[in-house]
């Protein structure tokens, strides 16, 4: 059988130093002296037989050598994590801490519907919540820094596997004078045409789906981009032009502005709420099991006209 001169620990010491680009940052994060750290990466530097890291006065550089065996440490320490989860499932798979990462357009909206069923279901069951863009959640995923993420399925996901929670519709929000806020039947795209839109910073990929679906309209988009969906709201509710919203966002952001909503006619604008964890991950099965009790919340407290989800298989 073949033997290794290197260990997991000095893999998560060369990642720490790539992710810091510090060595003393990297001592803090591992919680290990300085010295005793640089002299684990020298070691391992030696029995791989190739520097990993290029160090000056102004700091730390990876190598073209490190960016690759840095970038296979990663894969390993997930794969490692993996495996020690694989045994702990074992014991209890619905039992345990899991990082779970949301995209800000879903979180505030989604998490108040489905985090008191999740754990009255699961009490042995700790989820914590991490809350940013799609790209990053991604990436946290991939590296093991998160265990799954809700995301919308129509952004990049990369190799991530899924179970779909709901498809969300989007509608149009407008102040409540403009004029395609009167009318009771679906608004058409082409009605759209000529209208001052606001939309989310970039790096939202609601951005890019509603930019998508209004390629054609050719609509003004305004100066001012806002970084949350409360921020849009408001902004539309004082007169400042219109924009689309996701549905499970219009209780909310509808409550608290003065807006207009009316649904498009078909075929209508949505995205599909899905939730994301890496393929072969230990935890795909403790994951469709979440994935189904959200799904039956759904539909227990909002059935308000939207599609029945269908899990992906």
């Amino acid at each position: 059988m073949k033997t290794y001169n290197f260990t997991l620990r000095q893999l998560q010491y060369i990642v720490a130093v790539a992710e810091m680009m510090s060595f003393r940052g990297a001592a803090e994060l591992c919680n290990v002296a300085q010295p005793s750290l640089s002299a684990q990466v020298a070691e391992m530097e030696a029995a791989l037989g190739v520097s990993l890291f290029e160090r000056d006065r102004r700091g730390v550089l990876l190598t073209s050598a490190g960016q690759e065996i840095i970038r296979r440490a990663r894969r390993v320490l997930v794969e490692a994590d993996d495996f020690i989860e694989a045994a702990n499932r074992f014991v209890d798979p619905l039992a345990g801490t899991l990082r779970i990462g949301v995209i800000p357009t879903i979180g505030p909206y989604l998490l108040p519907r489905v985090v008191p069923a999740l754990r009255k279901a699961y009490p042995r069951m700790m989820l914590i919540w991490i809350e940013d863009k799609t790209e990053v959640l991604v990436r946290s995923v991939g590296h093991g820094e998160l265990d799954a993420a809700l995301l919308a399925l129509e952004a990049d996901l990369g190799d991530l596997d899924h179970d779909v929670l709901a498809t969300d519709p989007f509608v149009l929000a407008t102040p409540p004078e403009h004029k395609l806020s009167r009318g009771a039947k679906p608004v058409n795209r082409s009605q759209l045409r000529g209208e001052r839109i606001l939309l989310l910073d970039d790096g939202h990929c609601f951005r890019d789906q509603v930019l998508e679906y209004c390629s054609s309209a050719m609509l003004e988009e305004l100066g001012f981009r806002a970084t949350s969906l409360p921020t849009l709201a408001q902004m539309v509710s004082t007169g400042a032009g219109i924009t689309l919203l996701p549905s499970i966002a219009v209780p909310t952001e509808a409550g608290r502005s003065q807006l207009s909503v009316r649904s498009f006619s078909r075929p209508e604008p949505f995205r599909t709420i899905v939730l994301g964890w890496r393929r072969k991950s230990a935890l795909a099965g403790t994951f469709r099991k979440i994935a189904e009790t959200i799904r039956t919340e759904l539909r227990t407290l909002s059935g308000r006209g939207r599609r029945r989800p269908t899990a992906a298989r």
